[in-house]
């Protein structure tokens, strides 16, 4: 009777040891969050709408921003760092006409080491900043046999195929709910403004099915054929994850890809990054005016 007795109270104990220390991270998580929040607002990070997210090679939207503050990610306490070359690693603070906007000029990958929350977890501040609209780019690999180098493709849906989620293990109300629906995960007023808005400037704007994966190795010819088997248009290595995360906080935002490679498995040629990073350079000025042109319409 005491040995059952004793291996109850055991459980018990290993229960309660094993859920405070998952409450202590969170709140941990939670800390960091409002300690970032802090520090930003103190440096003149004030009243965005705007939250933009510039992938791999994207940058000229800058160009087009009034810059007001700019800070290396490097100076913000909890930030991760970015480790790709062509991932700047700056937040910046400015306005397209009367919108205040906040650019991140570099985002994070889960094959840079970080975790999904790591990642993540400049969605969280930029969303406790202020901002109500969250806009994406990425470069991406076409599968779909109609997408050609430098097109751009607006993410109508994806596949998550990173192995978890950004939400794992955050079971608090704190982080918004804890199911959230991704029915929509992509809002569609924001859709719908970046196709007319495309219209108005005579871009073609094709709408995909983005995959995420790990990385950050490339896909070999029987990955691309079983992605374009389930549904999959294009394939990159990030935006997934923010794209839940922003559900979860039920921030309304839209992605768009740039296609720097096709990928047609029965002919496919050696990658070459330095041409895929061209390609995105070489596409930005589109990217850049559609999104510019976007958010001076979200006053409309």
């Amino acid at each position: 009777m005491f040995d059952k007795k004793f291996n109850l109270l055991c459980k018990i104990i290993f229960i309660y040891e094993i859920y405070n220390i998952k409450f202590l991270k969170n709140m941990n998580y939670l800390n960091q969050i409002e300690e970032t929040v802090a520090f930003l607002k103190s440096k003149g990070f004030s009243d965005p709408v705007v939250g933009v997210v510039l992938g791999t090679g994207l940058g000229k939207f800058l160009d087009y921003l009034e810059i007001e503050v700019s800070i290396d990610y490097t100076d913000i306490p909890n930030f991760p760092i970015s480790t790709v070359e062509f991932h700047k690693g700056k937040l910046i603070l400015g306005t397209i006409g009367t919108i205040k906007v906040i650019a991140m000029q570099g985002r994070f990958h889960l094959y840079e080491g970080y975790s999904l929350q790591q990642i993540t977890f400049p969605i969280r501040v930029l969303q406790k900043l202020g901002i109500q609209q969250l806009f994406l780019s990425n470069a991406a690999g076409g599968i779909n046999k109609m997408f050609k180098k430098g097109d751009l493709v607006l993410l109508d849906d994806h596949i998550n195929l990173q192995g978890s989620s950004p939400l794992n293990g955050l079971n608090s109300f704190d982080y918004g709910g804890i199911f959230p629906d991704m029915s929509a995960p992509y809002d569609k007023n924001l859709n719908n403004l970046f196709t007319n808005n495309s219209k108005k400037l005579n871009l073609n704007l094709k709408k995909g099915v983005y995959a995420s994966v790990f990385g950050p190795q490339l896909e070999t010819r029987a990955e691309y054929r079983y992605l374009s088997i389930i549904g999959a248009d294009m394939v990159g290595m990030s935006t997934t994850p923010e794209v839940i995360v922003s559900n979860q906080l039920q921030l309304p935002c839209a992605a768009i890809s740039v296609i720097t490679d096709e990928c047609d498995p029965d002919n496919l040629k050696p990658v070459n990054i330095a041409e895929i990073i061209a390609i995105a350079g070489a596409t930005d000025e589109k990217l850049s005016l559609l999104l510019v042109s976007v958010i001076k319409s979200l006053k409309n």
